[in-house]
Order: structure tokens, then C-alpha cells, then sequence
């Protein structure tokens, strides 16, 4: 049995949303050339999110994007032999285009560092800045996020869930403990 902790309901993550969105306007002047990728899974939904916040601000919407980064994993060897491939979607130029990159939870860094990979084979981006709902330490990678929701330190046998209403009916982040003795996860979930 394993121990879960919100740390994160609904209202905090709207509200740590909202922030994210008024630190990317005020770090790049506006929207202009401003462009939102989402990584699959939960990474598209918040950068819709995002996009959103910045829309009710600004006025327009900047265009978005959902990024699949299966392939370019560094453990596909462990994933299995059949991964699961789903499509990545880019409606817009990324040559010269200020991308922020949107995932859920930043850990080690290696999901970051396969986004970066799937991003420069479409293009060469101007600038990549990086926004994450939870950054929980414990990095592998020299990889550090420009716009963090909620810093969450964990340990590396912990788990960080974040619940979305698009994908898991309610929206709230969980930090999920091993039971005393027993095996933690060691990965997020995608």
C-alpha cells in the first residue's frame, strides 16, 4: 500500500496556470512569434491551458501544438518492443518561432531532452523555453525549467500524479510514497 499526498487540488493548478501564463507574456513581451507545444500526453492539454490564459490576456491565441516523443526516447529498448506511437501535431512554422514546451512534470530531464530532439528535426526554433506544471528535482540531465508551477521535492522512489479533467475526469497533483519496505516507482506515468 503506498501513501498519496495532494499537494495540488484544482484551484491551485488554475491558479499556478494563470502565473505560468503571465511570466511567459512578461518574459517575451506578448505573443508575438510565441507558439505552445504540448508533450504528449498531459503536456497538451495544459498547453491548451495555457493558450487559454493567454488568449482571455493578449487577446489572440497563440498556436499550439502536441509533440510525440516516443521515438525519440532513450529507453525504447525497456519500453517494450511495440511502442506506442500517436501523432504529433505541429500547424505552424517552428523555423524562427519562439516555442515554449509544456509538460506536466519535469524529473529527470530525459522527456525534455526527446522533445528537444522531435523539435529540431521539424526545425531550427529561434528559442525553446520550457513550462512545467511540477518540477520534483532530481535531475540526470543539465535541464532546468523557465516557468515552473509548483517546485515539489521528492525522492527518487516517489511518484508525482498529476490528474487532468481532460484525460482523468478531475484535476489534482498526487505525491504518491511508497508503502514502508516496499518498491517505489521510480518513473511518472506518461
Amino acid at each position: 500500500m503506498s501513501d498519496r499526498v495532494r499537494i495540488m487540488d484544482a484551484a491551485a493548478l488554475n491558479r499556478a496556470l494563470t502565473r505560468i501564463a503571465h511570466e511567459i507574456l512578461e518574459r517575451n513581451g506578448g505573443l508575438d512569434n510565441l507558439r505552445l507545444v504540448g508533450i504528449r500526453t498531459r503536456g497538451v492539454p495544459l498547453a491548451e491551458r495555457l493558450a487559454t490564459r493567454l488568449e482571455a490576456i493578449e487577446g489572440k491565441v497563440p498556436p499550439t501544438g502536441m509533440l510525440d516523443i516516443n521515438l525519440y526516447r532513450d529507453d525504447l529498448s525497456r519500453v517494450g518492443p511495440n511502442p506506442v506511437l500517436r501523432r504529433t501535431e505541429i500547424p505552424f512554422q517552428v523555423n524562427d518561432a519562439c516555442i515554449v514546451l509544456v509538460d506536466d512534470v519535469l524529473f529527470t530531464g530525459r522527456t525534455i531532452r526527446a522533445a528537444l530532439d522531435g523539435l529540431m528535426d521539424l526545425g531550427r526554433p529561434r528559442m525553446i523555453q520550457l513550462a512545467v506544471l511540477v518540477d520534483r528535482g532530481h535531475r540526470e540531465l543539465p535541464i532546468r525549467a523557465d516557468f515552473v508551477g509548483k517546485n515539489v521535492p521528492t525522492s527518487p522512489n516517489e511518484l508525482v500524479d498529476v490528474q487532468l479533467e481532460e484525460i482523468d475526469g478531475h484535476d489534482e497533483v498526487v505525491l504518491v510514497r511508497p508503502a514502508p519496505g516496499g518498491a517505489g516507482e521510480g518513473e511518472d506515468r506518461p
